[in-house]
């Protein structure tokens, strides 16, 4: 009788084990309800290949000069992507000159920096390479090291077919960035994802505030990535000592004028502004109920707002909900 009951339980624990499907791997990018697909260049189409390898290579200090910091240190994933200081530090512990944007969602922006002067996201990866403040160091160093390193040639070779060069650093860094996109917020739940209960009442009325023409908050911050990616002054200073989009076209009208980022996870993203200059999600709305200071180049969206404490807290409210938790920690994008 025993024998029977232990030849019962074998055969049901075979049959349960044979019951169960085989895991599914996760997709290297996964494209929510409502957003377009990224769009990946002919030459650098997205595979496992070049996605593991730009990861490898955001995550290594192997990038700049005195090998002390790498793309992460400035893009925190638990921070989506940004980081937590107003101006991150670079080799050498030399202080950086502009706040670390988020890269949530970097993949659908039509040009980089805070100038826009950059048009594609693997030209992008020279900037902080080059730069003095940044990695201060130069790509083709950048390969020789790499060269010496049997993971990095064979990695290398299975994700371009070369060895490691300019080539393969710039493209496969910019193939695992264009995977990084967000968007499971509960506002996405809410909107895209037809979950009634997904946000609160306070957060249901922020999200009117943000979307009326008494804020204009959608004037700037419009669309699935709330960006118009326009270049706009919101009247943070009188006088600026960052020139902004100046720098790049040396037109008087773009005088202290930046890229207008996204808002997604910005819950997240503290301290706020290219200067990282206020600390939190409320100083920032206060800033805009005030209507900033007097620029010649503010835009006419920033003005007096005449919101009381309570709407103030509800659009805060409504700023959160923009957080995407799934994103932050999804093991796909961390090291």
């Amino acid at each position: 009788m025993r024998r029977e009951l232990v030849n019962c339980l074998c055969i049901f624990l075979l049959l349960v084990s044979c019951s169960k499907e085989p895991a599914v791997p996760e997709p290297l990018l996964s494209v929510p309800p409502g957003f377009p697909a990224p769009v990946f260049p002919a030459d650098n189409e997205l595979t496992e290949a070049r996605f593991a390898l730009g990861k490898r290579l955001f995550y290594d200090v192997v990038m700049s000069r005195d090998s002390t910091v790498s793309c992460a240190s400035c893009h925190d994933p638990a921070h989506a992507f940004s980081d937590t200081v107003a101006y991150s530090t670079g080799a050498y512990r030399r202080p950086g000159t502009r706040n670390a944007p988020s890269l949530t969602n970097v993949a659908y922006q039509p040009y980089y920096t805070r100038e826009g002067g950059v048009p594609t996201l693997e030209m992008q990866i020279l900037v902080p390479v080059q730069e003095h403040n940044e990695f201060a160091f130069n790509l083709l160093l950048i390969a020789d090291r790499l060269k010496k390193d049997s993971t990095y040639i064979r990695m290398s070779r299975e994700a371009y077919g070369r060895d490691p060069d300019y080539y393969i650093v710039t493209r496969s860094i910019a193939c695992f960035e264009r995977t990084l996109v967000s968007g499971n917020s509960r506002f996405d739940q809410f909107n895209f994802q037809g979950k009634s209960n997904a946000l609160s009442p306070a957060e249901k009325i922020g999200m009117n505030l943000f979307h009326d023409d008494r804020t204009s908050c959608y004037k700037c911050h419009d669309g699935f990535n709330f960006t118009n990616y326009a270049f706009e002054n919101n009247g943070l200073y009188e006088n600026y000592p960052d020139l902004g989009r100046f720098r790049l076209t040396g037109d008087s009208s773009d005088m202290a004028r930046f890229k207008v980022p996204t808002l997604r996870n910005v819950a997240l993203t503290a301290p706020y502004m290219h200067d990282g200059s206020i600390a939190t999600l409320e100083d920032v709305v206060s800033h805009y109920n005030s209507g900033g200071k007097n620029h010649p180049h503010k835009s006419p969206y920033i003005r007096l707002l005449g919101l009381t404490d309570r709407e103030k807290d509800d659009l805060v409210a409504f700023l959160n909900a923009l957080t995407d938790y799934q994103f932050i920690s999804n093991p796909k994008f961390r090291q």
